[in-house]
C-alpha cells in the first residue's frame, strides 16, 4: 500500500506554490523597478572664439540627470575654418557666415527634438579682448553680426561675449578636474596651463596662497561640498603669435632693413611688412616711427641665443609681494600636477617633447638640434606642414620652455609634474566645458545624495527578505507538522 505524505496535500501544494510565485513576482518587480533604462540625453553648444581660430564643441549629458551626478561628456567637435572672429573686424558679416558649416554640423549630431532645448554659447576670448582694446565699436559690430546669425540657428542661443581672462583660466581649471573626477570625488587637484595665441593662463590650488595678498587673482568655489580657493592669472599678449610679435618688435626697434633671428632656421629668409608685424595693440606703441616699409627676416637656428632674446619679452625686475611670476604678478608656490593644454601640447607634440619623464636638459638639448637644423632640411622632413607653422616651431618650443622654466617658476626637479595633454577621457581641455558646466549649473555645490546600495546590492536584499518571509511562512504552519511526524498510514 502506499503511504499518505501530509505534504503532498492539495492545501500544502497550494500555499508551496503561491510564495514561490510570490517570491518570484517581488524580486521581478525589485528588478524591473530599478532596471537602467535607455538613456537619453540632453545637449549643450559652445563656440571658441579664439584669437587665431574658432572651434565648435558639442557636450551630452544623461536627460535625467539635471544638475546632479550625470557626467557631461564632449560629442563632437568642429573646427571653424580661417581665422578667428576678431580678424574679421573689417568684414563682419563674414565672422558669421565662417561659422555656418560647423552650425549644420551640429544640426546633424543633436537629436531634431532637442535642437529647441540645447543651449547654445559663444564665448571670445584673447583675440576679441585684443580687439576691443583697439577698436570697441568693431567688436561690437563682429559680436551684433555674429549674435544675429546664431540667433537663427534652431538651437536656443544664449548670447555672445568676451571672457575675461581670469573666467578663462578658472573654467579651463575646472575642466580639466571635472574631467579627471578629482572634484566628485574631492582628490587632489590639478593645476591647469593653457596656452593660446593672443594669452596664457595658469590655475592651481597651493597651500600657501592667500588670497589677501592678491585678491584679483582669486577665484572661489564650492562644488561638491568642497570649497576651493584658486589662484589664476592670465597674460594678455603672451600667446605664442603675440610674444613672436614682441620678439621680432624687439629686434626690429630701430628700423632695420633686416635681422638675423636665432629663433628661425638657418637658411629662412622673408620679406616681411612692417605695418603687418605692428598690426597688433601689443606690440603698436613700439612701431619705429622711420625706416622702410619691409624688412627681410632671415634665420640662424640657435637655441641659447633665442632663449636669451624670449627672456626680453618678460620683466623680471619688479615685485612688490612676496613671490612674482614675472611683469611684477604675485604667483604662490607651484604646487602639485599639471597639465598643459592648447597651444602646450600642438607645439611639443609636433617636437616630440610630450614625455616630461625626460629630464628638462635633455629636452633643451633636443630642441637645439631642432632648432640648429637647416631650412631646407626641415622643409624636406615635413613635407606636408604649412610653412608658416613650420617656420615657428623652434620659436615657439623655445617661448614655452622658457615660460614654464623663467616665467612660471618649474624647475628640473618640478618640470616632470606637467603633463602635456590634448583630451581627457575623450573630451578636449580647455575652458569651454567648465564655461557651460557654470552656465548650466551642471556641477552642485554640494554633494549629491547618492543611494544606500547600488542597484544589484538593492536586488540581492530584496531577494534576501523574500527568502525570509517565506520560511518564516512555512515556519507558521508549525501547529501542522505533529501530523507529518505520525507514523504514516496505510491505505
Amino acid at each position: 500500500m502506499k503511504e499518505r505524505n501530509p505534504w503532498h496535500t492539495p492545501l500544502t501544494i497550494i500555499i508551496a506554490v503561491v510564495g514561490v510565485i510570490a517570491i518570484v513576482a517581488l524580486v521581478t518587480v525589485a528588478v524591473l523597478q530599478n532596471k537602467p533604462l535607455t538613456p537619453k540625453y540632453k545637449y549643450g553648444i559652445v563656440l571658441d572664439a579664439g584669437s587665431s581660430h574658432t572651434a565648435m564643441y558639442i557636450y551630452q549629458w544623461p536627460a535625467e540627470k539635471d544638475n546632479n551626478t550625470g557626467r557631461v561628456e564632449q560629442t563632437n567637435s568642429c573646427k571653424v575654418k580661417g581665422p578667428g572672429i576678431s580678424s574679421y573686424a573689417s568684414d563682419p558679416k563674414m565672422a558669421a557666415q565662417s561659422l555656418q558649416v560647423c552650425m549644420k554640423e551640429a544640426e546633424q549630431y543633436v537629436p531634431s527634438e532637442r535642437h529647441q532645448e540645447t543651449p547654445l554659447y559663444l564665448g571670445a576670448t584673447a583675440g576679441m579682448r585684443l580687439l576691443n582694446i583697439e577698436n570697441s565699436a568693431a567688436s561690437d559690430q563682429v559680436f551684433q553680426a555674429v549674435s544675429e546669425s546664431l540667433q537663427k540657428s534652431p538651437f536656443s542661443f544664449q548670447g555672445a561675449r568676451i571672457l575675461s581672462g581670469q573666467e578663462e583660466g578658472a573654467f579651463g581649471w575646472v575642466t580639466v578636474n571635472y574631467l579627471d573626477d578629482r572634484l566628485k570625488q574631492g582628490l587632489e587637484t590639478t593645476g591647469a596651463l593653457d596656452l593660446g595665441g593672443a594669452s596664457t593662463q595658469i590655475s592651481f590650488i597651493s597651500d600657501t596662497f592667500d588670497s589677501l595678498e592678491s585678491p584679483t587673482n582669486a577665484v572661489t568655489f564650492r562644488l561638491y561640498g568642497n570649497d576651493y580657493n584658486l589662484y589664476t592669472h592670465s597674460f594678455l599678449c603672451y600667446g605664442k603669435d603675440q610674444v613672436l610679435r614682441m620678439s621680432i618688435a624687439h629686434q626690429t626697434k630701430s628700423g632695420p632693413g633686416s635681422i638675423s633671428d636665432p629663433c628661425f632656421h638657418n637658411g629662412y629668409n622673408e620679406i616681411k611688412n612692417y605695418t603687418v608685424v605692428y598690426d597688433s595693440p601689443c606690440v603698436s606703441a613700439r612701431k619705429p616711427t622711420s625706416g622702410p616699409a619691409t624688412f627681410t627676416h632671415s634665420g640662424r637656428g640657435n637655441f641659447d641665443q633665442c632663449q636669451e632674446l624670449v627672456k626680453n619679452v618678460f620683466d623680471f625686475t619688479q615685485c612688490k609681494y612676496s613671490q612674482c611670476s614675472f611683469n611684477g604678478v604675485f604667483q604662490p608656490t607651484l604646487q602639485g600636477p599639471f597639465v598643459a593644454f592648447s597651444a602646450y601640447f600642438f607645439v611639443m607634440d609636433f617636437l616630440n617633447l610630450t614625455d616630461t619623464s625626460v629630464p628638462l636638459e635633455k629636452v633643451k638639448e633636443a630642441l637645439a638640434g631642432f632648432c640648429a637644423t637647416p631650412w631646407d632640411t626641415i622643409k624636406t622632413r615635413y613635407p606636408s606642414v604649412k610653412l608658416k607653422y613650420l617656420s615657428e616651431y623652434c620659436f615657439s618650443g623655445t617661448y614655452i620652455l622658457t615660460l614654464l622654466t623663467e616665467g612660471y617658476n618649474f624647475t628640473s626637479e618640478t618640470f616632470s609634474n606637467i603633463k602635456f595633454i590634448k583630451k581627457i577621457k575623450g573630451s578636449d581641455a580647455g575652458w569651454t566645458l567648465g564655461y557651460m558646466l557654470n552656465l548650466t549649473n551642471m556641477i552642485p555645490a554640494e554633494a549629491p545624495d547618492t543611494p544606500l546600495l547600488p542597484h544589484a546590492g538593492y536586488v540581492s536584499v530584496i531577494t534576501f527578505i523574500a527568502l525570509v518571509l517565506f520560511l518564516l511562512f512555512i515556519l507558521s504552519l508549525r501547529p501542522l507538522w505533529p501530523r507529518c511526524s505520525q507514523k504514516p498510514q496505510i491505505v
